[in-house]
């Protein structure tokens, strides 16, 4: 993968992490949604016509997107780290009698485990570039996944969100408050919670690592890689109230109050090679 010893033992600490959540996570109500749950209008208007088209879901954990990419007539493929997770999927989509196909490996690899397929639509988000500890060989890959003409689509938590906290913790007050950087550069973030986002204790769990991504980082090493970025958009809702005040909207999603400060939690980022 070309990554220092460090930052592998750290890639390798993630995957152990990812093992240990599936089970509890494919069992939670978190996840108890219709896999369209996940999906923003705008992210299929962005996304365009999938039927008949090869998509590749990075990072696809449980495979909640995948599934929903395969419902829409695409030939859609899910990769992540964790066999576990993996087990979870291949179980969801056989309960769902869709027909997907998941691939285990590090994103870093992907190239080489999908064996040089080439695809329409490289899709990856909403918690996946965080535990990307190099940005510039993850667009490489990406750029090598991708049939000429093709399109990446990221929609993911803004680095804002990350900066204040995606997940509530202990003594959390409720308040805008800026917890970790929101800019690139500093090395990893270690986690050593016990508790993962569904609200489920994960018995054993160790140490996890994450690396912040600005906006400016990733637009700019997309440029650096060849890419061509076609929109851009910012988003003020979630699909979970991070803080206790948020709204919840006609389609399910959530959003701060009308007095409180409007700030982007979610972007959704598209380019073309």
């Amino acid at each position: 993968m070309g990554l220092e010893a460090d930052v592998v033992r750290m890639v390798a600490a993630n995957e152990a992490d990812w093992d240990a959540r599936a089970a509890l996570h494919a069992a939670s109500e978190f996840y108890d949604r219709p896999a369209e749950f996940w999906f923003a209008d705008y992210e299929w208007e962005e996304l365009g016509e999938l039927d008949g088209r090869d998509v590749v879901h990075l990072q696809c954990h449980l495979g909640t997107e995948t599934i929903a990419f395969a419902r829409r007539g695409a030939r859609a493929v899910g990769l992540d780290l964790s066999a576990r997770s993996l087990e979870e999927a291949r179980r969801i989509a056989a309960e769902a009698e869709m027909d997907v196909e998941y691939v285990h490996a590090n994103v870093y690899d992907a190239a080489e485990a999908l064996q040089g397929r080439r695809f329409d639509v490289v899709y990856t988000g909403k918690g996946a570039l965080c535990y990307l500890p190099e940005l510039g060989a993850w667009a490489e890959v990406v750029h090598q996944l991708l049939k000429p003409g093709g399109s990446l689509y990221i929609v993911e938590f803004h680095p804002l969100l990350n900066a204040l906290g995606p997940v509530a913790l202990p003594g959390d007050t409720g308040e805008l408050v800026i917890r970790k950087d929101y800019l690139e550069g500093r090395g990893p973030i270690a986690h050593d919670s016990t508790v993962t986002y569904t609200g489920d204790q994960v018995p054993g769990r160790q140490r996890s690592y994450e690396w912040m991504h600005g906006l400016g980082e990733v637009v700019t090493t997309l440029v650096a890689a060849g890419f061509k970025i076609t929109s851009l958009r910012e988003s003020e809702v979630l699909p979970w109230p991070r803080w206790p005040s948020m709204q919840q909207t006609t389609e399910g999603w959530y959003r701060l109050p009308s007095d409180a400060p409007r700030i982007p939690l979610l972007f959704a980022l598209k380019a073309t090679i």
